[in-house]
């Protein structure tokens, strides 16, 4: 097999650049902020022309603005601008770029549990689960069988890697729905309260629950330290029950001094920041990851004044600014140049039929089992095969602890692109635009609708 890995040698220039103190890499970090938005912005601009939501097209500039196009075409500028030691034992990009990209993270998933709305899942809980375990086991079967096939045919699994491990780690990279982006394709496509929207965030939010315990077992193999997995696991569910059992009821009794004169006040709005990093750190400490600490403890927040308050402050400044942070790192450790033959190329066209068929057609089937028409249970299969955000988010953690190589993280960012790039094209060609109704007032939510949360706007057929 060809050698899958290169590596680029800077000038001495460069390597005397990137000592950096903190003021240089202050500096240096607000030239990439204004690069970084500026360049999701119009690279959002074409892709909204094509009907894809600006987070898709953020996924995309973070893969270009890295070694496979610009570092491809310029690489001593875009070394210059985006400074990057592998070995981490300099200070540069890497010293404030991830940690400025988990805050978005976890921010946005804060968010997205503040929407999370379990009284509309309930109505159809029997099609989630069944769309979720469908979603699940044929895909993870799928990436199974290729990661047996990856680890005796390829070097895209580094020696450390054992062959459960490494099978264990493809399923589960197959089977990931991307919640929180089917969240905002879902507000973006105005499928809110609908049979689709709903099966689907649903069946989303279960698939990624299982793929994080996945790879909780995935990292306690690779330590050989299975108590980390009891640990991870256990202590995920502990988390939830005090969370949603303890904090939340708490909160809830505890609204009237969060709200002064109508609204959230300044020492609410840092009380519920703080409790949100909090959560962050426990889930992170337990060998979870940090978004679904966040995420549990937004589901947590009382309803009503203070999550549409708290929204409206925390939204903008997330989505603007802070995510575009992390699709920009994981950009800069996509290096699409490492599928250099026929023969790997192949096998990432492999990669994207499996996960293509194995969850489009899954959900489907399992859709129509369970009652949903066939135009709606093709609309769900479509929109549980997008993978965007958090499969960047899974493999990112395989790649940081060395499960996987470089080369294949090139393979399933492309994956994970593709997948969500054709979520909405597909979704219109087979399911198209679906009438607009007025929802019954049954199904009026108790709330008002957050401003620029995915529980605007309805269409398709009542639930």
């Amino acid at each position: 097999m060809p050698n899958l890995y290169f590596r680029y040698k800077p000038p001495a220039r460069y390597k005397e650049r990137v000592r950096m103190n903190n003021t240089h890499l202050a500096i240096q970090f607000f030239l990439q902020i204004a690069v970084i938005l500026l360049f999701c912005r119009i690279v959002g601009a074409i892709a909204g022309r094509m009907g894809q939501p600006q987070v898709v097209a953020e996924m995309i500039a973070g893969v270009l603005l890295g070694p496979s196009l610009f570092g491809l075409f310029w690489p001593e500028t875009q070394n210059w601008l985006f400074p990057w030691d592998k070995t981490q034992t300099l200070r540069d990009t890497q010293s404030y770029l991830f940690p400025a990209s988990q805050l978005g993270l976890a921010l946005y998933m804060f968010v997205v549990g503040m929407e999370f709305r379990m009284d509309i899942i309930q109505k159809k809980l029997k099609s989630s689960i069944a769309v979720s375990l469908a979603g699940m086991l044929v895909p993870f079967v799928l990436g199974a069988a290729l990661g047996w096939i990856f680890f005796h045919h390829t070097e895209l699994f580094p020696k450390r890697t054992s062959l459960f491990e490494a099978m264990l780690f493809l399923g589960a990279s197959m089977c990931i729905t991307a919640f929180p982006m089917l969240a905002r394709i879902i507000h973006f496509k105005k499928l809110t309260g609908t049979t689709m929207g709903t099966v689907a965030i649903g069946a989303g939010a279960l698939d990624d629950a299982m793929a994080w315990c996945l790879l909780a077992v995935v990292l306690a193999s690779f330590d050989n330290n299975w108590s980390h997995a009891i640990v991870n696991i256990a202590g995920g569910a502990g988390y939830v029950f005090v969370t949603l059992g303890l904090i939340r009821p708490a909160l809830a009794r505890l609204q009237k001094f969060l709200l002064r004169d109508g609204s959230l006040t300044e020492a609410g709005l840092v009380v519920l920041l703080a409790l949100m990093a909090l959560g962050a750190w426990i889930t992170d400490r337990i060998g979870l990851h940090a978004v679904f600490g966040a995420f549990v403890m937004g589901a947590a927040i009382p309803r009503g004044i203070v999550v549409r308050d708290l929204i409206a402050r925390v939204q903008p400044l997330t989505v603007a600014l802070l995510l575009p942070l992390f699709f920009t790192y994981s950009g800069l450790n996509t290096k699409i140049g490492l599928l250099n033959t026929g023969f790997l190329w192949m096998m990432c066209a492999a990669v994207l039929f499996a996960a293509v068929v194995g969850k489009g057609v899954a959900c489907w089937w399992a859709a129509r089992a369970t009652g949903i028409s066939n135009r709606e249970a093709m609309g769900i299969g479509v929109l549980m095969n997008a993978r965007g955000l958090m499969e960047l988010i899974i493999i990112n953690v395989g790649l940081q602890r060395g499960i996987i190589s470089e080369g294949l993280f090139a393979t399933l960012v492309i994956m994970a692109v593709v997948t969500t790039l054709m979520a909405s094209p597909i979704f219109e060609r087979l399911v198209g635009s679906a009438h607009q109704r007025i929802p019954e007032p049954e199904e009026a939510p108790s709330t008002p609708p957050f401003p620029g949360g995915f529980l605007e706007g309805t269409n398709s057929r009542p639930l």
